[in-house]
């Protein structure tokens, strides 16, 4: 009885886990080919614009006389969770699915996928600051940062 009950602890455990898992995927890491560059580049677009508005927010929340706590926690929760999921796209879609590793003997085209790689670190870097501060030159900078990525990468963002 006592290992039918540790059994059943053992697989709940890898069921909560699988789901977890497959939770934290947005688009599938095997080759399904079907892919939407400038779906990825608007939300991260649209996500941007919700981590700057979050951090006014927090701002605005912050210098009341009374604080309201509760919604204060509630912007910086969704300005942490955005702030994650532009990092999420460039890693999971960019960086390891879009990005290819271009032949460091042809010059051109190895100086091109380290331009996008670069822009893509930068964007990681941007988004991990937005999410450890208040300050808005790094929803500035994500923008730009898009912005030059799009033009390099070739595609266009959707309004």
């Amino acid at each position: 009885m006592k290992s039918l009950r540790w059994t059943g602890v053992v697989a709940v455990s890898f069921l909560l886990i699988g789901a977890t898992a497959w939770r934290a995927s947005s688009h599938c890491q095997i080759p399904c080919g079907i892919y939407d560059d400038a779906a990825r580049l608007s939300a991260i677009a649209e996500h941007t614009r919700t981590v700057e508005k979050s951090i006014v927010k927090i701002t605005e929340l912050s210098s009341a006389a009374k604080p309201d706590y509760n919604q204060l926690v509630r912007w910086v929760a969704s300005k942490d969770t955005h702030a994650d999921k532009i990092a999420h796209i460039v890693t999971y879609y960019f960086m390891t699915q879009r990005v290819k590793p271009a032949d460091p003997n042809d010059a051109r085209a190895h100086g091109q996928y380290v331009k996008k790689i670069t822009l893509l670190h930068r964007m990681l870097v941007a988004a991990m600051k937005a999410k450890q501060t208040t300050d808005l030159r790094y929803t500035k900078e994500l923008t730009r940062l898009l912005g030059e990525f799009t033009n390099v990468y070739g595609a266009k963002v959707r309004s």
